[in-house]
Formats: C-alpha cells, structure tokens, sequence
C-alpha cells in the first residue's frame, strides 16, 4: 500500500466492526485500490447498469429505438423503489423513459419492463464479456432480498468499477451509446452517498447508480474533478440503518477523492 491510499484505508477501517464493507477505486492514473473487490455482495439496483448497457447494445444493433413506445399492464408492476407501481396500467411511455426512470429514481417497475426486453440470460453473457466475471443477475428487481428458492442478484466491487470503466472507455458498446449512458449516470438523484462531498464548483462532476434493500446500501459510479476521472464503487452490507449506511458511503468517496487527489 502507498501513502497516497492512507486516508481511503483509514475511513474503511473506521467502520471495521459496524458493517461488511467491498470497496473498489480506479484513480485517474489508473492506480487500483480495493478492500474485498472480488467478495459477493448483494448488487441491489447497482445491477441496473449491465441491464442498461445491454440495452442500449439492442439500440446499436437496430433491434431498438429510444422512441419505442411500451405499455406498463398490471403484471409489469413491481414491489420497491420507483413511481410506476403506483401509476394507471395502460400507461404509455417510451425505451427513453424507461431507461431514464430505471436509473435515475431506480423504478422497479420499469426496469422489470427493461430485463423482459433484454432478457437475462443476454444481460448476463453482456456481463461475462465485460470482464464482470463474478458478478450475476438472476432475477427481476422485487423490492427485497432473495427468498429460498431465488437466485440472488450478486456483485462484487471490482465488477462494477470494471464495467463502469468500459463505459468511459467506450468498449461497453459504441461511442454514441457510452456517452449516452455516461450522461444518465449524472441523472442520479440520490445526492447523500458518492456524490454528496463532490465540490460543486466547476470542472467537477459525478455520476452513479444506488442500490438499497434491507441491510444492504450500496452505491457504484464515477467523480470527475481538474485532476482528472476516478471510479468507485462501495457495498455494504449488515446495515441497521439506511441514514447512517449512506454516509459511511460518503465519507469512503470523500476518502477516495482525497486519496485520488480530487478534494
């Protein structure tokens, strides 16, 4: 270990005891850290980013179109985060919306509507050829963990700063597409884990996917400042309290930024 990853090291050991903590980092010059980067965890809706890159594959081969409309029935609605449950059956809304509304506020429903299209068994084999080697989806998003019986969707750090990182690199799909996906990261609305300490001054930015359920309070993205791109990812797991998981998550970013020369 460098001296430069001390602060990140001492913020994950602060929180030794309380929670079972995976963290992975990628600093703006390619340096890795991670602490338990190949451990499963739950993904949570951090899986929803390979579900949205497959999709926008289908868009690159032609198979779909941002402006396809889709129809949200009763069977579509799903348990958990998200608006749509709660919205008319009938409703019609376009590959556009869902995308944004799966990634975003992390609708359930719409992301359910999403993997359906995709298919999981396609996600997957999209996850394998990203180098997301231990990482699965096995089954729609339901609002809680897995039951007896379920195949639990699955992550490990290292898994999602990889993916993220071939979304920046262009290799996740076309140019076009990562670019687009890149820009629906920032969407994110839920400001209080990576992106909460991020400066708000120019030249600075951040983008990312959240993932909740009980016990778990995960969070995967990237910060951008002047001194160039780092990619994070956190899982935590055996969380009392949701509040309290997220900034722990905070804190760890803020670390990581410091040790990454961002803040």
């Amino acid at each position: 270990m460098t001296n430069r990853w001390k602060p990140l090291v001492e913020c994950v050991e602060g929180i030794a005891g309380q929670v079972d903590a995976g963290v992975s980092v990628i600093a703006p010059d390619g340096a890795a850290w991670n602490v338990q980067g190949d451990v499963l965890f739950p993904s949570a809706s951090t899986a929803k980013i390979p579900i949205m890159i497959e999709i926008w594959r289908m868009i690159d081969r032609g198979e779909a179109a941002l402006d396809d409309m889709h129809t949200v029935s009763t069977a579509d609605k799903s348990n958990g985060s998200g608006v749509l449950r709660l919205m008319h059956s009938g409703l019609a809304l376009s590959l556009g919306d869902l995308l944004y509304l799966m990634m975003a506020i992390s609708d359930n429903t719409a992301t359910n509507m999403l993997m359906r299209l995709a298919g999981i068994d396609r996600i997957n084999a999209t996850m394998r050829e990203l180098g997301m080697t231990h990482s699965i989806l096995g089954r729609p998003m339901v609002g809680r963990l897995a039951i007896e019986g379920e195949q639990e969707n699955l992550a490990t750090p290292s898994d999602y700063t990889r993916v993220i990182d071939a979304i920046w690199t262009g290799s996740a799909a076309s140019p076009e597409a990562c670019t687009a996906m890149i820009r629906t990261l920032e969407k994110q609305q839920n400001t209080r884990r990576i992106g909460h300490f991020v400066p708000e001054a120019r030249g600075y930015r951040w983008g990312s996917k959240t993932g909740t359920n009980p016990g778990i309070v995960n969070d995967a993205g990237f910060v951008i400042g002047p001194q160039g791109r780092m990619l994070i990812s956190v899982y935590l797991r055996g969380v009392d309290d949701k509040v309290e998981g997220e900034r722990m998550i905070a804190r760890i970013a803020r670390s990581a930024m410091q040790a990454c020369g961002l803040h």
